[in-house]
């Protein structure tokens, strides 16, 4: 007998096909929109039968025992079906059952190819995100968590999947260990996944900032940012045929106090470019993650202003718009390099090493 062949002359024939995950594990409601009764799903399921029983309401239509990405669909099946109320709703054959559910944690890092996940046939548990309105609970190897706002779920091939900053807060919010936290902060924002400021914004929602584990992950993250931002900053100078500047210098006044340091300075055409590779800064649990007035940013206001008295065009770029946009940002600079000329000389400043 083949994965093909009807398992009983009373079943209508299933297209099983072997390469197909959504095809070898299907919800109660799929079964029944296939023509298949809840008695003989039953019957196929009882010891020794073709087929298993998953999790409530979902089924294996193999004996043996299910892949990583069988588990994932049969998570979100799961998690995915309707309300009770609701669930006399004829659902088509074509129907993915997953209504609002999302991969979330470890398991959509894994998805996604986080190293540090490890391997989506390795997972012992599937983290499911679900509206807080369901009432449904946690069963097997899946995890059901609750959000009062459903972020827009990313596909990943075919499976719905929360975004990487929300996946980490998801993941950070079940793990305990430093190490691990401090490996999946650096390598979502190594490795070009998101910025650090998401990953800090979302860290802060879910009130995990003042997690002993995720404090010094959280330093070691804008650590990382910054570096990865400065690499992008190199490459795009070199890789769009810029003029080579002076990097990371500081600027003074001759006797006069520092002006400041920026990350990159061309001093005949008086242009500076700065970062912004900063974290945002939240209030403390319970506040609902409202921004602070940080006095880093007014210090770097001022020092900008101060700049632009003196004749020096201060370009300001972030690390998300040199990983998405370089060439635009390229050309933001180029544009501020030849405006120079029709411009009043600026003020002469020093330029040390910082």
């Amino acid at each position: 007998m083949t994965q093909n062949t009807p398992l009983s002359p009373r079943l209508p024939r299933l297209p099983l096909h072997p390469e197909d995950v959504a095809h070898r594990v299907l919800s109660a409601a799929q079964l029944r929109a296939r023509g298949v009764s809840a008695a003989q799903t039953s019957a196929q399921c009882l010891p020794g039968g073709p087929w298993q029983h998953l999790l409530p309401g979902v089924y294996l239509l193999h004996p043996g025992p299910p892949t990583g990405r069988e588990r994932l669909h049969g998570a979100l099946l799961y998690a995915g079906r309707p309300p009770a109320s609701a669930r006399r709703a004829p659902a088509g054959p074509a129907d993915a059952g997953y209504g609002e559910s999302m991969v979330t944690g470890v398991a959509a890092l894994a998805l996604y190819g986080f190293a540090t996940a490890g391997d989506v046939e390795a997972l012992h548990r599937i983290d499911v995100l679900v509206p807080r309105t369901r009432r449904l609970r946690s069963t097997r190897f899946v995890e059901v968590l609750r959000a009062a706002s459903m972020p827009r779920a990313v596909r990943v091939g075919e499976l719905p999947v929360a975004p990487v900053e929300r996946a980490l807060a998801d993941a950070v919010a079940g793990t305990v260990d430093a190490a691990c936290v401090r490996r999946l902060l650096t390598e979502a924002v190594r490795d070009g996944y998101c910025e650090p400021a998401a990953v800090v914004r979302e860290l802060s929602e879910a009130k995990l900032l003042g997690r002993p584990a995720v404090v010094g992950a959280v330093d070691s993250l804008l650590a990382e940012g910054r570096a990865v931002a400065e690499a992008r900053l190199y490459a795009m100078v070199r890789e769009h045929g810029l003029p080579e500047p002076l990097w990371n210098v500081e600027l003074r006044l001759p006797g006069g106090p520092p002006l400041g340091g920026v990350d990159a300075y061309w001093p005949d055409q008086a242009v500076a470019v700065e970062l912004d590779a900063r974290a945002p800064r939240y209030g403390a649990p319970g506040r609902r993650g409202r921004a602070e007035e940080d006095p880093r940013w007014s210090a770097h206001a001022a020092k900008r202003e101060h700049l632009e008295r003196l004749g020096i065009t201060v370009v300001h770029l972030s690390p998300r718009k040199l990983r998405e946009a370089a060439d635009q940002q390229a050309t933001v600079v180029r544009t501020a390099l030849m405006a120079a000329a029709d411009r009043e000389p600026a003020a002469y400043v020093m330029v040390l090493p910082r």
